[in-house]
This record gives C-alpha cells, structure tokens and sequence, in this order.
C-alpha cells in the first residue's frame, strides 16, 4: 500500500536541497537517507534520498541526481509516496494511517449515527474527518482527542463528543454586543 510521507517545498541553496512538509509521524523512518520513493505527479520520480537534515526546524532533503538549485525548483510541490506493508502498523498506541480510518462509523457517545469516514483532511494545525451522513451531506470532524474519544478498528466505529453546532444546530452564539445598541 502507499502512503504520502511528504511534499516538496520550495528549492533551499544552489546545491540541490529542498525543504520539505513531512505528513508522516515517522519521519526518521520514511525519509531517511537510501529510501526509494514514488512521486506524485510519477513523472517526477522515483527518487531517493541522498542526505536529510533539519535547518531551523524544517526538515531538508536532497535527491539522488538533483544537483542544483533548477533540478530541486522543479520538483516543488510534488508528493513523495512510500510504500508500505498493509499489515504494518504505526509505532505509537494512538496513531492510525490513514486506510484504517476510511470507512469506520462515526457513532456519538450514546449510540446516535452520525456518518462514515470518507476522506481524511491534512491540515498544518490538525487532521479533520470528512464523514458522510445518511442524507448524503457532510461533516468535517477535527481530529482530536477533545472530539474523537474512541478509535475502536475490531467494531469498525469512531467515538466523537461532539460539541453543540459541530454535527448539528444545537450552536449558542455569543455576542459582546449589547443588544440595545
């Protein structure tokens, strides 16, 4: 199976380096040097990382055969794809890939029917869920331990305590207007 790990930034020096957005919580595992990865568009690839390493919090990686800073510029903003055992699983307790969250249930805590997981969004601040309603509309769930309370892979069901205006019209608008104005 394959995964995105990463997509390629902007080109860094003249010398073929580039930075890079992880999307893997294993970086050091993905996109370490001597890994082989497809690309996305699969014109651009494959290709395999020469050296990493991290310049003011963001990870640089340089390829095997881009030499200068042209080669890095036109790769940018293409998705570095590893492929990897269905069976594996992500080393921390709470951590899921992707294919193992498409399709659950998305159940309230009391039971109620909320939808299935469609898609996965990758946001910078957080993951949020797409998930399908009976009626066909959706909802974007974030994905986070205050949201969803139980990832349950045997019954197929994620748990969520949604709060009021997330899957319905239960909202409280405040306002610091005075009404009499």
């Amino acid at each position: 199976m394959q995964l995105v790990v990463a997509r390629i930034g902007r080109a860094h020096g003249i010398k073929g380096e580039v930075t890079v957005e992880v999307r893997t919580d294993e970086p050091e595992l993905r996109l370490a040097p001597g890994a082989v990865l497809a690309t996305d568009p699969a014109s651009a690839g494959p290709l395999t990382i020469e050296t990493g390493r991290v310049h003011s919090g963001r990870l640089l990686l340089r390829f095997e055969g881009v030499t200068d800073r042209n080669a890095a510029e036109a790769l940018r903003n293409t998705l570095l794809i590893a492929e990897v055992d269905p069976e594996e699983l992500p080393e921390g307790e709470d951590e899921y890939y992707d294919h193992q969250l498409i399709d659950l249930d998305v159940v309230t805590e009391d039971g109620t029917e909320v939808g299935r997981i469609t898609e996965i969004s990758h946001l910078p601040t957080q993951d949020l869920f797409i998930v399908e309603r009976p009626d066909g509309s959706e909802v974007m769930i974030p994905f986070v331990e205050e949201i969803v309370t139980e990832i349950d892979l045997e019954e197929q069901r994620a748990v969520i305590a949604p709060p009021p205006g997330l899957i319905d019209d239960r909202a409280e608008i405040a306002s610091s207007r005075d009404d009499s104005a």
